[in-house]
């Protein structure tokens, strides 16, 4: 039974078509017994009739121009936005936006597929702390990154590996495949489709020993844009925004899902390139004109908008071109994206002020001043009490100046260059941001082109060599400044001289930090890592001295202290009273 009626209704589905095709016949000219007679025609596909943003340009103007004279002019709405049918009359419901690379990258799917390349010279969990053979939390003691701070990796990585690193969430997200999970090879995944909450419902705290719970959702900012319609300017509280600088981080987090979204640099309606970090266009924007893209007369010039489409004040800033020194400024950069303390008065700075998510785009001789008039320090030093900075990664500051920056090189000449399709021969621009030694014949040899792959890489650790002696003997100083403050302290030398001693200890930890936190700073500009590391380590051997002066006096003071008690003269010292030695 259950076989006649299948087969009556495959008959019943022929004789159907049958008539299709006749009607269609009939309807082209032709009679029904010609269409019997020939075979059918292949039924092509038909193509998808291009979406018709006319609706929509009636109450988004500024996307109209962005879209009608952009590359994606032929690109309809619905290609990235979904609920258009609910919004478009009297707009009713709020559209979707995919966020997700992937819908690029149905179009570009050479830049998509090198986005999330693997660099395996990068592994997981590969703590900076080892390096310094120890020095690294008696450097940055109390503060969260002696937890756990590590080396970059693959962007693929750059939001997984923050909610899951020990200083962040305090280990309350967990791979749910554990520690196998850190062995996947890149690509474009949802992290929470990775993921799980291990204490939902909790506070944002830390709950494991040896963890911390330093996130917030600023610093959260250079990893995904994926709240960026959901988010005010500057992370400003607004009614009409989901998130803001003060929303609680653990459900923030919870709405992230991909890394480093292709609409950070390409706009996608204008098509052009673009900057949307708030901290970023506000420094380009600063009326003192102080920053490092100012003082540049080669440097894109920007066109700032405002897209407050939802009751709230939104801003990106287009670029005449692709001046990628300000498009990787907005990550590979010293942000300040934490709270504080104010240095003059001791007040805490919380995320309520707008300085907890600020960029400065300075030189590293002139961070130290600048956070100075902007009355911020990050953290006090747990043995010497200096207010200190910590940085994050300097990058772009570093390269302004450098040799190759001068020669007009962009970022993306050594670390996405242009590649060819094997298969169609096209140029492309690689998305796989890289050391240049895996591109050697795309980056180095195209103005080296006398030398070899071999003279290249052998010149790029070369470079390194000087970097990590220089560094590790700036450690050694750093911490011997350090070990000196608590012995004279402890042996009772004077206010006045340990107060000095921590503004030594200020300025000089400014010279370590910045070259610690700095990705590639042997390569992007030797000269400055140089002059700059020298000069912290004169400061410091500069604090050492100061206080082994001081301690030597007070030991110099003790036995003639001693002998005066006994006779009941008045104590001195070369002719110094024993109160003035103090100072």
């Amino acid at each position: 039974m259950r076989a006649h009626k299948a087969s009556s209704s495959h008959f019943g589905w022929a004789r159907c078509l049958a008539m299709i095709f006749a009607t269609l016949a009939l309807m082209l000219g032709g009679s029904g017994a010609q269409a019997q007679t020939k075979a059918p025609a292949k039924v092509k596909a038909m193509a998808k009739a291009p979406y018709d943003a006319a609706a929509c340009y009636e109450c988004h103007e500024d996307v109209k121009a962005f879209h009608v004279g952009g590359d994606h002019k032929t690109v309809g709405c619905d290609s990235c936005h979904g609920g258009l049918d609910t919004h478009k009359p009297k707009g009713k419901g709020r559209p979707s936006t995919s966020t997700d690379p992937a819908t690029c990258g149905e179009c570009h799917q050479n830049q998509y597929r090198t986005l999330y390349n693997m660099n395996m010279d990068k592994t997981a969990h590969k703590e900076k702390a080892v390096a310094t053979f120890g020095a690294f939390d008696k450097l940055l003691m109390p503060h969260g990154f002696t937890r756990e701070h590590n080396e970059p990796r693959s962007h693929a990585f750059a939001l997984y590996d923050q909610v899951v690193v020990d200083r962040a969430f305090g280990g309350r997200f967990q791979n749910k495949d554990g520690k196998s999970g850190l062995t996947r090879m890149g690509g474009n995944f949802k992290i929470w489709d990775v993921l799980v909450d291990e204490f939902p419902g909790e506070p944002h705290k830390a709950f494991k020993p040896g963890t911390a719970a330093a996130a917030n959702p600023v610093c959260m900012s250079c990893k995904s844009a994926d709240h960026i319609l959901d988010w005010a300017y500057m992370g400003d509280p607004a009614p009409s925004a989901k998130w803001s600088r003060l929303s609680k981080v653990n459900e923030f987090v919870k709405d992230t899902n991909h890394s480093l979204n292709c609409i950070f640099c390409h706009d996608p309606h204008a098509t052009k390139p673009r900057v949307i970090r708030d901290g970023l266009i506000q420094a380009l924007t600063r009326p003192e004109k102080d920053t490092l893209w100012h003082k540049d007369p080669k440097g894109a010039k920007i066109e700032v908008k405002d897209l407050g489409e939802r009751g709230f004040t939104r801003k990106i800033a287009l670029l005449s071109r692709y001046d990628v020194k300000l498009q990787c400024a907005q990550c590979h950069v010293e942000y300040n994206c934490n709270p504080g303390t104010d240095p003059t008065t001791g007040a805490a700075i919380t995320m309520a002020d707008q300085r907890t998510n600020h960029f400065p785009l300075k030189a590293v001789d002139d961070i130290g001043q600048h956070y100075k008039d902007l009355k911020f320090g990050d953290f006090k030093h747990a043995v010497t009490g200096a207010t200190l900075w910590k940085g994050q990664h300097a990058d772009t500051e570093t390269y302004y100046g450098s040799t190759h920056q001068k020669e007009g090189v962009e970022c993306s000449g050594c670390h996405m260059p242009k590649m060819k399709d094997p298969k169609t021969g096209k140029t492309y621009t690689s998305h796989w941001q890289t050391s240049p030694r895996h591109y050697i014949k795309e980056t180095c040899l195209t103005c080296h082109k006398t030398w070899t792959e071999q003279q290249a890489v052998y010149t790029i650790d070369s470079l390194k060599n000087k970097w990590v002696g220089k560094m590790r003997k700036a450690e050694f100083w750093l911490t011997r400044l350090i070990d000196k403050y608590e012995a004279a302290q402890n042996m009772g030398v004077g206010a006045a001289v340990l107060a000095e001693a921590r503004t030594k200890h200020s300025e000089a930890h400014v010279h370590w930090e910045w070259w610690s936190a700095t990705n590639g700073a042997h390569f992007h500009n030797p000269q400055q890592f140089e002059a700059s590391i020298n000069k912290g380590m004169g400061i410091s051997q500069a604090g050492v001295k100061l206080l082994d002066d001081a301690m030597a006096k007070r030991r110099a003071a003790a036995p003639a202290a001693a002998a005066s008690a006994a006779t009941g003269a008045a104590p001195a010292v070369r002719g110094t009273p024993v109160a003035q030695l103090a100072k």
